[in-house]
Formats: C-alpha cells, structure tokens, sequence
C-alpha cells in the first residue's frame, strides 16, 4: 500500500459493480487507504476478522446480505457501531433514504454521483470525528 505515510483513513467499500469499484478505487485512493468487496457479507467478515475502517461506504443493491442489512449489523454491533457508514444508492426515493437513515446510516448518496462530492462528504465525516 503506501510505503511512506501510513496515516491515510481507511475506507471499506461494498459495490458489486465492477465499474463502480473501479472508479471508487480510482478516487478514493487519492486520500484514503481503500478495501473493497462485493456484498455485505465480505463486508462484514472483513469486519469480524478485526479491521476495523474510518468509514463504510456501501451500495444498498449488493447480492447475498444487502447494503441495509450489513448497515443492520453494523449497527448493531458493540464494536462496529460507531463506524461511519454512507450508503451509495441508485434509489434515490424518500422511503428509500430514510429507512436507511433510520437504520443508522450517516449519510445517503445518489448514484450517479460527483466524485468531488463524495471525497467532500468523506472528509466531512471524518473531520467531525477527529480522524482527519
């Protein structure tokens, strides 16, 4: 990963679109140490295995555990709940926000969605918490 500053925050992705894995990585990577998987459920176990990321950021269309129900878990979790967590979402209707929102989500963003945006809203967060 990065050899000379090591101080980068961690972002654990959940995205099965290849596409759109890339062009987080893409983005990401400027700012952020960056792990990506597929559904909720690597997502989760990357978690159980003691990573513990700055910040979440997953799609809720993802196959296996979907983005709601890993945010669930997450959330209700002792040692995970505190974690930052963005969704990423297609559905971009009120319900849709504010079940996610009421889940425990941090924060909601549409796709498509502006690069430059997203690495703001991720700073912000971060920001508040005192991790950058």
């Amino acid at each position: 990963m990065s050899n000379q500053n090591n101080s980068k925050p961690t972002v654990l992705v959940v995205e099965d679109d290849s596409f759109i894995q890339s062009i987080l990585n893409e983005i990401l990577s400027v700012n952020f140490e960056v792990t990506i998987f597929s559904n909720g459920m690597e997502g989760l176990n990357f978690l159980q295995s003691g990573n513990i990321p700055d910040i979440i950021l997953s799609d809720l269309n993802v196959p296996g555990l979907d983005g709601i129900g890993f945010l669930e878990q997450v959330r209700n979790s002792g040692f995970f709940k505190s974690i930052p967590f963005i969704v990423l979402s297609g559905k971009d209707d009120i319900e849709n926000r504010i079940k996610c929102f009421e889940a425990g989500a941090d924060d909601f963003i549409n796709k498509p969605f502006n690069p430059r945006e997203l690495d703001a809203r991720l700073k912000n967060i971060l920001r508040r918490m005192g991790k950058i």
